[in-house]
């Protein structure tokens, strides 16, 4: 692959499951709407935007916002864990976005080692 072609990012599905995870809502107690909860949106949303900013650029410059997104995913899983021990969330659904980040996380190191 040339390193100046430019991605469509509406079609990487890195970008799609960020998408979809950015979606997932959680229900917070309202003392936590302006703390927890906005860390794991600006997380959650980080993720696909810059896999969206990234994908206008050279496969090397695309590959540094693949790592941005990919830590504000490791990021955001931690954060799951403290819900979690807040009891935010039930185990049945920290299990669920746990899987879906670990499959994001996957797929977009995966992506990224295409772009070298």
């Amino acid at each position: 692959m040339s390193t100046n072609k430019r991605h469509n990012y509406k079609n990487l599905k890195i970008w799609q499951l960020g998408l979809d995870i950015s979606d997932v809502l959680v229900e917070f107690p309202k003392h936590e709407r302006y703390d927890l909860s906005s860390q794991m949106s600006r997380c959650s949303v980080s993720m696909p935007s810059n896999i969206a900013e990234g994908s206008a650029n050279t496969n090397k410059s695309f590959s540094n916002y693949l790592n941005i997104a990919l830590g504000s995913s490791f990021e955001l899983g931690t954060q799951l864990l403290v819900a979690f021990h807040r009891k935010y969330i039930n185990q049945e659904t920290l299990t669920i976005l746990e899987e879906k980040i670990e499959e994001f996380q996957k797929m977009t190191m995966s992506f990224q080692n295409t772009l070298t």
